[in-house]
């Protein structure tokens, strides 16, 4: 019997030592590498390709009586001026009571340009073209005062935060010139009342129409706060909100018939707006930076 458990405990510890010489044979399962680190070099050229929304702030606007005449009203009043007979304004000059604008919204796309002059500053350039649509409110109510199309073009000073790694938070400030072209009245009819109490004020108001608008170029600055998360090196995403300040002048030239007193037609509208824009550009699309390695020697092969 005791040679039998002898036996017994001689034959699990030889189980034993062959049990843990296989485990030793058996490759050992290795944690995975850790993700290599960002490494951020300096790359001095800049393109991103966005996607942007130029939303007005305001879009609201100012009219100045800039001579509204007839002659038959001057005949009969001693004075050509519309406005003071119309109440509609104090004469040329003068403010076009309750007269303003609306101004769409546009999405467009967009082209940044930027040169780092170091890791952290650099000077950017920002084109974009975009189509609205200027439509009266107030007194103009119904009336589509005129299309343009926008071009802004803005130059930023910026400062980007590098030391949080690939989140790449920056902040600029600029200049922006604002030009408009294909500028054209919206050419359809709509109603002008007359103020009541007024001397033409009993003939409630004329049908009016634009035939044409002209918009002048504007000078603004610009505020600007963005992040790019870069990937690597060369390729992240964008993210970026400007504030622009836009406040062209505009002249339209129209005519209004009123339809009590066919003698008096037709009525000579021109005006000068002063027009609020003041947009806020919300943008996201790619980054992709380059010429780190430009000019630096290369290996060639024998």
């Amino acid at each position: 019997m005791r040679n039998f458990v002898r036996g017994g405990i001689a034959a699990i510890a030889m189980g034993a030592g062959a049990v843990s010489a296989q485990a030793a044979d058996l490759p050992s399962v290795k944690a995975p590498p850790p993700p290599p680190a960002f490494v951020d070099t300096y790359q001095p050229f800049q393109v991103r390709l966005k996607v942007g929304s130029l939303i007005p702030t305001q879009g609201t606007s100012t009219f100045y009586d800039n001579g509204i005449f007839n002659p038959l009203v001057g005949a009969i009043l001693g004075n050509p001026a519309v406005g003071p007979a119309t109440g509609l304004s104090a004469g040329p000059g003068g403010v076009l009571l309750g007269a303003s604008t609306s101004i769409s919204t546009s999405v467009i796309p967009m082209l940044d340009v930027a040169y780092f002059l170091t890791k952290n500053w650099a000077i950017e350039a920002i084109c974009c073209v975009s189509p609205h649509h200027i439509q009266g409110t107030g007194t103009l109510f119904g009336a589509s005062v005129a299309h343009t199309w926008v071009f802004p073009p803005s130059v930023m000073l910026q400062y980007h935060f590098t030391n949080f790694g690939a989140f790449q938070p920056y902040l600029g400030v600029g200049v922006n010139f604002t030009t408009f072209w294909g500028t054209r009245a919206g050419n359809n009819s709509f109603w002008l009342p007359f103020v009541p109490g007024s001397p033409l004020g009993g003939l409630n108001g004329a049908t009016t129409n634009l035939y044409s608008a002209s918009i002048t170029p504007s000078w603004g600055v610009v505020g600007q706060a963005g992040v790019d998360y870069m990937f690597n090196e060369h390729w992240g995403v964008n993210v970026d909100v400007k504030y622009i300040t836009v406040q062209p002048r505009a002249h339209a030239w129209g005519t209004a018939f009123v339809a009590g007193a066919p003698a008096a037609n037709p009525i000579f509208v021109p005006v000068n707006v002063a027009v609020n824009i003041n947009p806020i550009v919300v943008s996201a699309g790619l980054t992709y930076r380059f010429g780190g390695d430009w000019g630096l020697p290369k290996l060639l092969p024998y």
